[in-house]
């Protein structure tokens, strides 16, 4: 029989994880190869055209437009600051009723229309800066464009998140895989920490790790109801990890009331009071991208990543990622070659796992992805 190939969830004590740090246009790289960064190290630099104002100067002088460029104090490619004089009519006499248009705006002139009579002014550029995101090692760098940052430590993937990166230490919350993060378990110095609950997280709380600005937490399972609430919308299939949220979720199991996995939980254990860095950004279709910690270890060798493989085999960890056991975790006890028919009516590949309740099932490969742990 062939060897069978999943996808997968890494639960590391130990990996080798490289990240894509790029700008969203072309600027300038800060960092060369193999220069150590901490996780806020800026490593690119890029610079958007700032806001381009409008001052209607033929307007506010009562002037026709083609007179605008002899008119304007300013020519272009000069320096303005708000509160210049743009431009000031000679008035009567020299002296009484003046029309004087002074401007809002600091920036550069960047032109003066004699067709429209207006002044256009481009403010100072805004900067765009891309950092480390974890604390490792440049491997690469992209010119003008960013770097791939290389770090070794343990990480943790999620089956959905949202939020965006965040770096804070790790607090576990909880005493055990088991128990649901409530209000009471958070705590005001927990502000800037990643907490670690267990089978949940309730509405309270994640109401309360928002507003006492809490950076991260990483449980089991949540309610959708509770996001719906948290969020105001539903978010549907689409990418997440853009929400205006304080506080980055990563969800291990589930939706509902899920323990976190033992081996997971036992992990973050050990990582309580360490730096980690944290990602709720999630794409279940094509070009997954999945929720994450990763925690760093003080020092990162020269190593080559440390792969897992993808190969399912009797004994192989997993998790099922379809009704109607979509969550759950399981081992693998068999691999049939023939083709099953499923409920739809089509002929697929299966497998058979025992679930960590003891139940034996038989499910489609499609539907489940490795747990890999090392």
């Amino acid at each position: 029989m062939g060897s069978a190939y999943t996808p997968g969830l890494t639960v590391s004590a130990d990996t080798v994880v490289d990240r894509l740090r790029r700008l969203p246009i072309k600027g300038e790289v800060l960092v060369k190869v193999g220069d150590p960064v901490e996780h806020d190290t800026i490593v690119a630099r890029a610079l958007l055209p700032g806001p381009l104002q409008t001052i209607r100067l033929s307007e506010k002088m009562g002037i026709d437009a083609k007179e605008s460029t002899q008119e304007c104090r300013f020519q272009v490619g000069e320096h303005v600051n708000a509160g210049d004089i743009i431009g000031e009519t000679k008035g009567l006499f020299g002296k009484y009723f003046k029309q004087t248009v002074i401007s809002e705006f600091t920036g550069e002139v960047e032109s003066i229309s004699e067709i429209t009579g207006n002044v256009l002014i481009r403010e100072a550029a805004i900067p765009v800066d891309m950092i480390a995101y974890v604390k490792g090692k440049v491997l690469e760098v992209l010119p003008e464009e960013g770097a791939i940052i290389q770090t070794r430590g343990a990480m943790v993937q999620g089956i959905f998140g949202i939020g965006g990166e965040r770096n804070g230490v790790i607090r576990i919350a909880v005493a055990d895989a088991s128990e649901v993060l409530d209000a009471q378990h958070i705590q005001e110095t927990d502000a800037g920490k990643i907490l670690v609950g267990g089978a949940g997280i309730t509405a309270e709380a994640l109401k309360k790790v928002n507003e006492i600005g809490v950076f991260g937490v990483v449980v089991g399972a949540v309610k959708d109801v509770d996001l719906i609430e948290l969020l105001g919308y539903d978010i549907g299939v689409a990418i997440t990890g853009q929400e205006d949220v304080a506080t980055t979720l990563v969800v291990t199991e589930g939706f509902g009331k899920l323990s976190m996995a033992g081996r997971t939980f036992k992990l973050l254990q050990g990582l309580e009071g360490h730096s980690a860095s944290l990602n709720g950004a999630t794409q279940i279709r094509a070009g997954v991208i999945r929720p994450e910690v990763i925690s760093p270890s003080d020092t990162v060798g020269d190593v080559a990543p440390v792969h897992s493989g993808n190969e399912l085999k009797v004994g192989t960890p997993i998790r099922v990622i379809r009704e109607p056991y979509f969550g759950q975790l399981a081992t693998v006890t068999g691999l049939p070659a023939q083709l099953q028919v499923v409920e739809s009516g089509a002929e697929v590949r299966v497998l058979e796992a025992k679930l960590d309740g003891g139940e034996v099932v038989c499910v489609p490969r499609a539907n489940v992805e490795i747990i890999a742990t090392s």
